[in-house]
């Protein structure tokens, strides 16, 4: 048995931890290369967060998902490098919406060289993701568009907020559904479809992908408010302090809306106070690691990760296959 990957993903196959492994320092190898510029500056900005390491949670998808095909064809290292490098955008960018300070244990980019540099940054790495891209062939090109569109929109639906009348719980679940679950569905989609594994196999694959997207946000969600910035990487309540309504706080709110207990209607007042301030922010998060809410969002981590595998079920028994249900359980232990 042994361990690779994010969480500590083990593989008990030698012959397909070698071809993960293997994978995996190719895609480090191009992301290194990608992300060159004849611009010393640019070179180092860009490198920041990849340098910073990271989970590398959708390439390592990428090459599990290739073993159902031939997991040793040309296109399967650069679509990894591919998706990558977006979700390495998105987080620039991201950092610059939240307005945080930290990424990955180290300054985040816009605390380093301003909002400016970042946002620039990040479009720098789009730009060189689609020249990647654009070696892949159109059907490649036409699933990454897909699925960009797709993650702006469910950026774009959560800055909106819920329309009148809509539960804000599935509001934020479809938002999750763009932001995070398309990105990993386009990895185990990718993988699949550059081996040439058979347009069923690439069906099933993406459809795992996105219920392990969704899941993997979900337990972030839990992290951002459980976890200290040691084991996270990232300061916690970062979406607390900015307002973003995470399933956590969701819960809280559809509690409070429900049952109508004093305890949570104060908490959800504390929330809607200012959380600049350190002493509030403190509070807030020790009242939510300790409520039921924060258990609920556990819960819904737990059945989107069963989702996931369930979804596998179609396909044939093999190391990858197992891999593919290990990282399911390895999400819900990573949420606690």
């Amino acid at each position: 048995m042994t361990v690779v990957g994010p969480f500590g993903l083990s593989v008990r196959d030698q012959a397909l931890e070698a071809d993960v492994q293997a994978g995996l320092v190719a895609v480090e190898e191009g992301l290194l290369e990608a992300t060159k510029s004849e611009v010393p500056f640019i070179t180092e900005a860009a490198q920041h967060l990849v340098r910073a390491g990271g989970k590398r949670f959708r390439p390592l998808l990428v090459m599990l998902s290739a073993q159902f095909g031939d997991p040793y064809a040309p296109g399967i290292v650069p679509s990894a490098v591919v998706v990558e490098l977006t979700h390495l955008a998105t987080l620039y960018h991201d950092d610059v919406m939240d307005e945080a300070s930290v990424r990955r244990g180290v300054p985040s980019a816009n605390t380093r060289w301003g909002n400016s540099v970042a946002v620039l940054t990040g479009d720098f790495l789009f730009a060189r993701a689609s020249q990647i891209l654009a070696d892949l062939g159109p059907e490649a090109v036409r699933v990454q568009a897909l699925a960009f569109e797709r993650l702006v929109t469910g950026q774009i639906l959560e800055t909106a907020g819920p329309q009148d009348g809509r539960d804000p719980v599935d509001h934020y679940l479809d938002v999750l559904g763009g932001k995070t679950g398309s990105l990993v569905a386009v990895s185990c989609r990718f993988g699949a479809m550059m081996s040439g594994a058979d347009e069923t196999v690439v069906d099933v694959l993406t459809q795992y992908g996105e219920r392990l997207g969704v899941a993997f946000q979900l337990a972030d969600d839990v992290l951002d408010i459980a976890s200290d910035s040691h084991e996270s990487g990232k300061t916690p309540g970062t979406d607390l302090r900015e307002g973003i309504p995470t399933l956590p706080v969701l819960r809280l709110r559809e509690r409070a809306a429900r049952l109508g207990l004093a305890e949570d209607v104060a908490l959800c007042e504390l929330l809607d106070s200012d959380l600049s301030d350190d002493a509030r922010h403190a509070e807030a998060l020790r009242l939510l690691r300790a409520h039921p809410a924060l258990e609920q969002a556990r819960k819904d981590t737990v059945r989107y990760a069963k989702d996931a595998r369930a979804a596998l079920a179609p396909l044939r028994e093999c190391e990858a296959k197992s891999a593919l249900v290990e990282l399911c359980d390895a999400v819900v232990h990573r949420a606690g």
